[in-house]
């Protein structure tokens, strides 16, 4: 992946995308090398899929195929208060990524895949 900021050349950046079942609706975008702490971005799966095809999301995450180049990219905009980075990810990547999750977690089923108890438990404190 490569990660711009204002006024800098795309650098590539070590970067992984996450998926796991217990958390059905999110997929986690890590940046940066595991030894120096990633970064952590969590976002919805279904925010990543829309925009493999067409710009999607508001707020903090945007979404959206680039028009041009080759291969074919998704940028992935990031957005905070201290400013804003640009990721872009090879649209096969992402395809990829997607369609394992899709085998794990059909879309339309994740509320299947919820522990409403425990996760209860987390948001009240009452963990045993």
């Amino acid at each position: 992946m490569h990660v711009s900021v204002p006024e800098e050349p795309p650098t590539p950046l070590p970067a992984e995308l996450h998926y796991d079942p217990a958390d059905p609706y999110a997929v986690r975008l890590c940046l940066g090398a595991p030894s120096a702490g990633p970064v952590e971005w969590v976002f919805a799966r279904s925010l990543l899929a829309e925009g493999l095809c067409g710009p999607a999301g508001t707020g903090d995450v945007l979404v959206a195929p680039l028009p041009r180049g080759r291969p074919r990219t998704v940028r992935v905009v990031l957005r905070s208060p201290t400013g804003t980075a640009l990721i872009d990810i090879a649209a096969s990547a992402v395809a990829a990524f997607l369609r394992r999750t899709d085998a794990l977690v059909p879309p339309g089923t994740e509320g299947l895949h919820i522990d409403i108890d425990r996760a209860l438990a987390e948001l009240t404190g009452r963990l045993d």
